[in-house]
């Protein structure tokens, strides 16, 4: 039998926006919690890097933003850089109290901050190279604690479910079909209010940084039910993927460039230096297509990332996760450089959200990599994100509960109907339009772009849609079919806005419009569904 749960807010993701804002809820509220997986699964567990916050006395809340901004290419919002950046120092106070343990300096009680590029100041603070792990495992055992929070692991949004407000001439969002992928069933979760806090959708592309998990679901749930979604062509590729025929997704964080590490080609030249002023330590987005540009240049299959000429007990403190790993492949980095590659890693654009994290949808917010705030503009600088993960989270929770008891417990949603359909017998066809997808968009959606590889990629998703539409109604569900669907949406939308800029701006880069605009605009898309319009319900 197919199951009805009922709480006050439903949070879809159990990444450290999810669990932060289930956490800052659960005095007041009854939360349902849904995790596709396992509950420790997802990009922040695999954060390496840190948090940039205002932290130390020689730093200050205008350099951050002035940071930002700059690596954001003209294109971020400063007043959601500003917001995000003058609540960074409460964010990290709020992390510290609930356990995290952050790296100290040696002998000292002052926390070790490093420098990351894009940063003018060491203002990432972190715990070890580790950071999302003691972040996320922290937040966990927290959660684990709290008797109004309940985790939903190996539970798939499907659909999120609208109805019409009575207060209002409106549609909101009254809680998702859920595919308990252990039990083969579709359940209704229902609730006052929900949270989308899915991570990005990285995993779009052939080679990425990011766990499975990062299918574009929060982004493609939010579109279908009508909501703006801005800047999806704005993918970040990290430079420094481990380049492994046995590695599936190890990135090596940047923070080995911050404490000194240099790229070098194969025989060993560095070349950052002779391509920006900043080296190493320049914005991600060139970083990633300088390695891009030296691999096609020489038609060689890497680069390298070099620390060895650091000690090994610095290297053994500051970086003992990627010592450890390197070394299951047989690299000794105190010795010998890191073959590197870039690789997708961030998805700078989402769903349009407020500062409290409101979506267009009457009661659905959206926090962290899901959304767009306008934090990162063209390019995120780094460590930016896990700090937006938690300021937005909280601000998110401010205004759900200022309001929470004014809303109604909503209508009880019908079943999910599986009668017309059947267990598939070709999930082959599942696996073929994955592969496919993800391999046309790395060829052409990548780091370089042309209008030819945008109209080949146009013409390739329409097909695709076109088959996973036919497989979709005819098939019972599957997490893979699923995030398959998703991931073609979110594919659609990225083409979509990377045709719409005619420009070349932070990590969008097109050959055929190799500067930037004198004015910096948005790619905002509006579906024709779109949520904010006024509604006319029948009375008959």
């Amino acid at each position: 039998m197919n199951k009805h749960y009922l709480h006050d807010v439903l949070v879809v993701g159990s990444g450290a926006a999810g669990l932060t804002l289930a956490l800052s809820l659960a005095q007041h509220a009854k939360v349902a919690v849904l995790c596709k997986t396992l509950v420790n699964h997802g990009s922040t567990w695999f954060a390496q890097g840190g948090i940039a916050a205002v932290l130390d006395n020689q730093d200050s809340i205008d350099a951050h933003v002035s940071d930002t901004l700059i690596a954001g290419a003209g294109l971020c919002h400063e007043d959601a850089v500003r917001f995000t950046v003058e609540n960074s120092k409460a964010a990290i106070e709020w992390l510290i109290q609930q356990g995290v343990m952050f790296t100290r300096e040696s002998g000292s009680a002052d926390y070790h901050l490093t420098q990351e590029g894009g940063h003018s100041h060491r203002r990432i603070i972190h715990s070890a190279d580790a950071t999302g792990q003691a972040v996320h495992s922290t937040l966990i055992e927290q959660v684990q604690q709290q008797p109004n929070i309940e985790v939903f692991e190996h539970h798939v949004a499907v659909n999120l479910i609208t109805q019409a407000d009575t207060n209002s001439r409106k549609l909101r969002c009254t809680g998702a079909y859920v595919l308990d992928s252990q039990a083969d069933r579709v359940d209704v979760f229902q609730a006052k209010v929900v949270v989308l806090a899915t991570g990005g959708a990285s995993k779009v592309y052939l080679y990425t940084s990011n766990p499975d998990s990062a299918s574009g679901d929060g982004i493609a749930m939010a579109w279908r039910a009508g909501c703006r979604v801005a800047n999806m062509e704005f993918n970040q590729f990290h430079p420094t993927c481990l380049y492994h025929p046995k590695a599936k997704n190890f990135l090596i964080t940047e923070a080995l460039r911050g404490e000194g590490a240099y790229l070098r080609l194969p025989n060993g030249e560095r070349f950052m230096p002779r391509l920006d002023e900043r080296a190493e330590l320049a914005p991600r987005d060139i970083v990633a297509r300088a390695i891009d540009h030296e691999i096609k240049r020489l038609g060689c299959d890497c680069v390298y990332l070099d620390i060895s000429h650091k000690s090994p007990d610095f290297i053994s403190e500051h970086f003992p996760t990627v010592k450890a790993r390197c070394l299951e492949f047989g690299i000794d980095i105190t010795k010998e450089p890191i073959p590197v590659v870039p690789a997708a890693h961030y998805t700078c654009g989402g769903v349009v959200v407020d500062n409290a994290g409101r979506t267009d949808l009457k009661h659905l917010y959206a926090i962290g990599e899901t959304s767009f705030t306008g934090l990162h503009g063209a390019n995120r600088m780094a460590s930016n994100s896990l700090l937006e993960c938690i300021v937005y989270a909280q601000s998110a929770a401010r205004d759900i509960l200022h309001k929470l008891e004014q809303i109604d417990v909503p209508e009880t949603s019908p079943q999910w109907d599986d009668s017309r359909v059947r267990n598939s017998d070709e999930d082959v066809v599942i696996s073929h339009n994955w592969d496919e997808l993800r391999r046309f968009m790395w060829d052409y959606v990548g780091i370089v772009r042309t209008h030819k590889r945008l109209e080949r990629a146009t013409h390739r998703i329409k097909l695709l849609q076109k088959e996973i539409a036919e497989y979709y109604s005819n098939y019972k569900v599957s997490s893979d079919l699923i995030e398959l669907r998703n991931l073609a949406t979110v594919a659609e939308l990225i083409i979509r806005s990377a045709h719409e800029r005619k420009e070349s701006r932070g990590l969008h880069y097109s050959l055929d419009y190799p500067d930037k605009s004198p004015i910096a605009r948005d790619t905002i898309l509006v579906p024709t569904n779109f949520a904010s319009q006024d509604i006319i319900v029948s009375k008959s």
